[in-house]
This record gives C-alpha cells, sequence and structure tokens, in this order.
C-alpha cells in the first residue's frame, strides 16, 4: 500500500505547500491513502501522522512532497525514518528520492534533515531581528494592530451602559471579548485617577 502525509502550517499556505498541491502531487506519485494534519512544523501534536505510523506495515511506501512538511528536526526526523526503513516500510520523500536502508541514504537523509533544520532557523533569526528592529521605533506594538482607536474605544465602553454586549458588539464591530477588557482597562484607570485626586 501507497500511504502520502501532508501537511500545512496555516489554512492560506502558499502555493505549492497548500493541502490541494500536495495532494495532487502525492497522487501523481501513487498515493492511494492520504493522512493530513494542518499544524506548525514546530508543534508536537500531529495526530494524524501518529496514526499513519501506526498503520504502515512491512512493504507499504509513505510519500511525503517535501522533507519540511515530514518532520521537525534533524534527530526526530533520522529518528522516524530509521524506525520505518527497520520495519520494512520505504519512505519517498519526493523533493529527494527514496530512502533506503544503506550507509549512502543515512548520509543523503542526515545532509538534507540538516538543511532543513538550518533554514527553519534561519527563518526564526530573520523574523526575531525584525521584531527587535520594529521594537525601535515610535507606535510599534506587539501583535495585531487594533481595528479601533481610542476615541472609538472609549465610545464603546460608554455604550455598554446603557446596552448589552452583544448590541454594543453589532453596532461597533468590536469583540465581546475586547469590550470587556475595555471596559475593565478603563474602570482601573478611573479608579487610579481617583485615588490620585484623594
Amino acid at each position: 500500500m501507497i500511504y502520502g502525509y501532508m501537511r500545512v502550517s496555516t489554512v492560506g499556505q502558499v502555493k505549492g505547500n497548500s493541502l490541494e498541491e500536495q495532494e495532487r502531487i502525492l497522487r501523481q506519485n501513487g498515493a492511494t491513502v492520504l493522512f493530513q494534519d494542518a499544524f506548525t512544523g514546530t508543534k508536537t501534536s500531529r495526530p494524524n501522522f501518529n496514526k499513519l505510523l501506526d498503520i504502515l506495515e512491512e512493504g507499504d511506501t509513505l510519500v511525503i512532497t517535501k522533507l519540511d512538511r515530514f518532520a521537525r528536526n534533524t534527530v526526530e526526523g533520522i529518528g522516524v525514518v530509521q524506525h520505518l526503513l527497520e520495519r520494512g516500510v520505504r519512505v519517498n520523500i519526493l523533493n529527494m528520492g527514496t530512502v533506503d536502508n544503506t550507509p549512502t541514504g543515512k548520509l543523503i537523509l542526515t545532509v538534507m534533515l540538516g538543511f532543513a533544520e538550518f533554514e527553519r532557523d534561519m527563518i526564526v533569526q530573520r523574523t526575531m531581528e525584525g521584531k527587535s528592529i520594529a521594537r525601535t521605533k515610535n507606535g510599534w506594538r506587539e501583535g495585531r494592530p487594533p481595528e479601533y482607536d481610542d476615541t472609538a474605544a472609549m465610545e464603546a465602553v460608554t455604550l455598554l451602559q446603557e446596552y448589552t454586549y452583544r448590541e454594543v458588539e453589532e453596532m461597533t464591530g468590536i469583540s465581546k471579548s475586547t469590550l470587556q477588557r475595555l471596559k475593565k482597562k478603563y474602570q482601573a484607570q478611573c479608579c487610579y485617577e481617583r485615588a490620585e485626586m484623594v
């Protein structure tokens, strides 16, 4: 049996790594049963991948489009492939070929996994450097920018004196959880300002 495994990190992953693209490539390469996960490569929870590992038997083939869809790091990747090879399962990583249980096959796998891990680490490093530079600029704020300004936030909190959270959410477009946070924030500020005046 030829099994295929595909993974995306995000729902709108770029072309080439999308589930649809991976499925098309896997089916072209003979995979008849497909498993998929939608988690980042750095997270440990990949339930469907674990199910697939339990199902694979001697004589089966596991097909994966790219190395970075397969393992989070070099050590894990080598361990999984070695375990599968010992069970008699062939591993075909399409961007590098079929990994066999020979010294050359193991060397190729180790080098490729090392490069994949290096590339991930470089992306993380560049992201952290970009955030460090951004933090030095005026007006920088961690996370998504708010969809409202201070005036709209104050008006929304004022509306809560007469309307329910749901009604204010419909009027302003500010979510209930955000309204609750804003209300607590402004109540805390008011208490602080009163205390300063005493």
